[in-house]
């Protein structure tokens, strides 16, 4: 303890080009350098990883600046008072982040035992020999030993968001909690509403992003933070026998629009679609992949990912048991509690209003799936790809293939439309606007022009409307009738 030699590792660490020249160009830097957390933690790990965070005694914004000046890159002040800077630094494989932060305390010791968990607290020194480490607190020896554990005894204490993030590091991460850290969490778990909304918004997106959220979240309930976060949620264990049925569902219907995400991304393997379900899935929707990829990567405000908002949604769908009225107004409230956007939260009562949608689909009639696109909008793919995991959620003694592949034909002709029929099927082109049907037929603004305009798109869809003419054709004979 206290040791701040550096030595070797267990392991080699194989930095990135980008590190060693980055060490070149800080060698004539005045004050001390060292790479910290995440990075160093994941070469231990044998694990890719697109960040790098710097610490410094002297000043990081003019660490961060002159980085991004020579290499080209951006810097954003993320917390001039605290002393901490962004610099993003676009690369042949996307962006590499470089968060350079003030040192914490007078000493780098002071730093390492003030962070969160061991296998966090291991540094490098940049102005010195990349392959060695400096690790006062054994982090590499809990790395080996597949555990997470607390820095100090006060590390929940001075930040209780480190028990949330202690289940996701140790899904992500495949640790186990240690023991002492395990209780201490138990002790403090009620702390976790001290927590500012935003910070705790930000990190349930990164569980939830997980490629497997369904363990991070079991986890998290066998520890008491749903209860204390998420009360609404764990009152699903009371609302139906067995108790725990309709939160087995919620964690079921995660695990499977997981499992879809999975299967439609790039990140799939040959064993991700084994199943006859998720196969016939692959096989279905492999023309609209793309899209659906590019869909399912988009970013809320501050990068918040889109799949952890589908999870999100997904957790919060059945808090109001049948009563959807209740549902959206629980989950509003969580919403308004986590701090979402405007856009966010109106995204995510979309996908929660229209859960049952596509049940009302007929894939066969143009105008049932222009309705659908026209209640639902974008969130429509979603709600889509929510149906099949419901129908998977919801086989208790196996889904029948026959009632599957009809389910995906459904859901085929709906994307179908949105995809690649867009224009005739989901948002026929204007022939004629409101403006005109007042001048043209003396009417008043009000209503009737936007049941007007709804029939002429309509009557578009199904193919009678074709022309501007037919469009006031139309719009004459249903004023008249």
């Amino acid at each position: 303890m206290n040791d701040l030699s550096p030595r070797q590792p267990f392991r080699p660490l194989l930095w990135a080009d980008f590190v060693i020249d980055l060490q070149e160009y800080l060698a004539d830097f005045p004050d001390d350098v060292c790479l910290v957390g995440g990075a160093v933690r994941d070469l231990l790990l044998n694990r890719p990883s697109d960040d790098l965070d710097l610490i410094t005694p002297g000043d990081p914004v003019h660490l961060a600046r002159k980085i991004a000046n020579h290499f080209k890159g951006d810097c954003f002040v993320m917390d001039a008072e605290r002393g901490v800077a962004r610099v993003l630094l676009s690369h042949s494989e996307g962006t590499l982040v470089i968060d350079v932060a003030r040192m914490r305390g007078a000493t780098l010791w002071d730093d390492l035992v003030d962070r969160d968990f061991t296998v966090n607290a291991i540094a490098v020194p940049l102005k010195g020999d990349l392959n060695t480490i400096i690790d006062p607190l054994n982090g590499e020896g809990d790395i080996r030993a597949k555990l997470l554990r607390r820095c100090s005894e006060v590390s929940f204490q001075n930040d209780p968001l480190r028990m949330l993030r202690a289940v996701r590091q140790s899904v992500e991460l495949n640790l186990r909690i240690e023991a002492a850290t395990l209780a201490d969490l138990r002790a403090r778990v009620n702390t976790l509403t001290l927590v500012s909304p935003e910070r705790l918004r930000d990190e349930w997106y990164k569980l939830l992003k997980l490629p497997r959220p369904v363990a991070a979240l079991r986890v998290a309930d066998a520890l008491g933070i749903i209860a204390t976060l998420l009360p609404e949620v764990a009152h699903l264990r009371q609302l139906i026998h067995p108790p725990s049925t309709r939160w087995e569902y919620t964690l079921a219907l995660i695990d499977h629009i997981s499992a879809i995400i999975t299967s439609i991304s790039y990140h799939r393997t040959d064993n991700t679609a084994a199943s006859f379900a998720l196969g016939t899935m692959v096989i279905q929707l492999d023309r609209y992949r793309q899209s659906l990829v590019t869909h399912l990567e988009k970013q809320w405000p501050n990068n918040r990912s889109h799949r952890a908002l589908i999870m999100l949604t997904a957790l919060l769908h059945v808090v109001g048991e049948e009563d959807l009225s209740h549902t959206l107004s629980l989950a509003d409230q969580r919403i308004e509690s986590l701090k979402l956007s405007n856009t966010e939260r109106t995204y995510v009562l979309q996908l929660i209003r229209h859960q049952n949608r596509l049940i009302q689909v007929d894939e066969n009639l143009p105008l049932s799936i222009y309705r659908y696109w026209r209640d639902t909008g974008e969130a429509g793919i979603d709600v889509a790809l929510l149906s099949l995991a419901h129908a998977l959620a919801g086989a208790d003694s196996g889904l029948s293939q026959d009632d599957w592949i009809k389910l995906l034909e459904k859901v085929g002709g709906v994307l179908d439309a949105w995809f690649i029929k867009h224009h005739t099927q989901v948002s026929p082109p204007v022939l004629v606007d409101g403006t005109e049907l007042v001048q043209i037929f003396h009417l008043k603004p009000g209503p009737i022009i936007g049941e007007l305009l709804e029939a002429i798109r309509e009557a578009q869809v199904i193919g009678h409307i074709n022309t501007a003419d037919d469009a006031l054709n139309f719009a004459r004979a249903y004023l008249r009738s």
